[in-house]
């Protein structure tokens, strides 16, 4: 296994890219605010850091937050043309419940297994691949970023801290898995908390119990006639329709006990251009019609987390440019809708367009068995250098 992993290191410092996407996923970077014992960024993004280095590109890491660790590499000249950036996190979910080893180098059946080889290891090895070869060769004009974060998977300090250091691009691609389509628009989400009070009281005494779970019950219910409703609407071209559903319920101490309160933690996902007052009005109407039939019903909701949904709108030359590399490059140049949240929410909003492209299925993100198809990453090495070339050289 020695032997194998230097081979490995040693063609992933050549700029392989499976090579790469192998040493990335053997090098632990579990969130360490997901799962206890985590080991964060710092081991990975040394290494980023060293092959960034040892192919010649000015190479920043910095921690946005203690123990967490963002790489920001540079390709070309500030200040000559556009700018491009490419960019992915660094960071996993947790490995507890998987059934492959999390941290292998296995490749069978086309397939290269273990935590982040999906979400997003491949798409960060696809990055760094184009990076080695374009600072090999680099553009006349132009200066294309390699920004790799931390904590995307919880709450993304590596990508807020960059955009507050003044990190602007011309346009973006987010390496997340897409099966290599193109997505220019994801949707977002809320959480909201409705809290429920009842009356604790002896399981006998029902003349002075209130039950704060059957009126989280009865509130439920209402909420399944919002998400009816949402389905009613016109839907969006690339993402559908907006959802909801009811994440966690907590109540109650006993079963002889009327339960005191009850908490319903809800998600709405939400789609580009909603409003985050007319959705907590939408839910709060729901409940002043609950509490009109239900008079010793006491309940508050409250909104916790937001991401905004976004997108880059359709002929956008971003999109246009992608799409006629990756018919070049033999790549199915299809445009869909990211169902998940993504930090091109946060580029997005700075006034960065960008877009989702990257190798990999999103239904194996985060799965206990993870795996990515090892062609679709220098499928999309392959495509993210040219699309740089293209980008920076064509002028609008």
């Amino acid at each position: 296994m020695q032997q194998e992993m230097s081979a490995i290191l040693k063609q992933a410092a050549a700029g392989d890219a499976i090579s790469l996407a192998r040493a990335l996923v053997a090098t632990p970077s579990v969130n360490p605010e997901l799962e206890e014992g985590g080991a964060g960024e710092q081991e990975v993004a040394n290494l980023v850091a060293g092959w960034l280095e040892g192919w010649g590109v000015s190479v920043q890491v910095s921690e946005p937050s203690p123990g967490r660790f963002n790489v920001l590499g540079r390709i070309g000249k500030a200040g000559t043309g556009k700018v491009l950036l490419l960019n992915g996190h660094l960071d996993t979910v947790g490995i507890a419940g998987m059934t492959v080893d999390p941290f292998g180098v296995r490749i069978e059946d086309g397939r290269l297994w273990g935590r982040g080889s999906c979400d997003m290891k491949g798409g960060v090895a696809a990055i760094l691949a184009a990076a080695a070869l374009l600072q090999r060769n680099k553009p006349e004009y132009g200066t294309i970023y390699v920004a790799l974060t931390a904590d995307e998977e919880n709450a993304s300090v590596g990508i807020q801290a960059f955009l507050k250091d003044g990190l602007w691009a011309d346009g973006a691609i987010v390496c997340e898995p897409t099966g290599l389509t193109i997505m220019p628009a994801h949707k977002g989400f809320v959480w909201i908390e409705a809290l429920f009070a009842g009356n604790a009281a002896h399981g006998s005494r029902s003349d002075i119990g209130v039950d704060a779970i059957e009126h989280a019950a009865q509130y439920l219910i209402r909420v399944a006639d919002l998400r009816r409703k949402l389905e009613s609407r016109q839907a969006h071209p690339l993402l559908g329709h907006g959802s909801i559903h009811a994440g966690t319920i907590t109540g109650g101490s006993a079963p002889s006990i009327y339960p005191a309160s009850c908490k319903v933690v809800l998600e709405r996902r939400t789609l580009p251009g909603e409003d985050i007052t007319a959705i907590m009005e939408e839910f709060q109407s729901a409940l002043r019609d609950l509490e009109r039939e239900v008079p010793e019903l006491s309940a508050h909701l409250k909104h916790t987390l937001i991401r905004s949904a976004t997108e880059v709108e359709a002929g956008s030359m971003l999109i246009e440019r992608l799409a006629k590399v990756c018919n070049s490059e033999k790549v199915n140049p299809l445009k869909l809708g990211m169902t998940a949240w993504v930090e091109a929410s946060f580029l997005n909003e700075a006034g960065i367009p960008a877009i989702c492209f990257g190798p990999g299925s999103i239904g194996q993100a985060h799965s206990d068995d993870e795996w990515i198809r090892v062609e679709e990453i220098e499928q999309c090495a392959s495509v993210l250098e040219r699309f740089a070339r293209v980008f920076l050289e064509e002028q609008d």
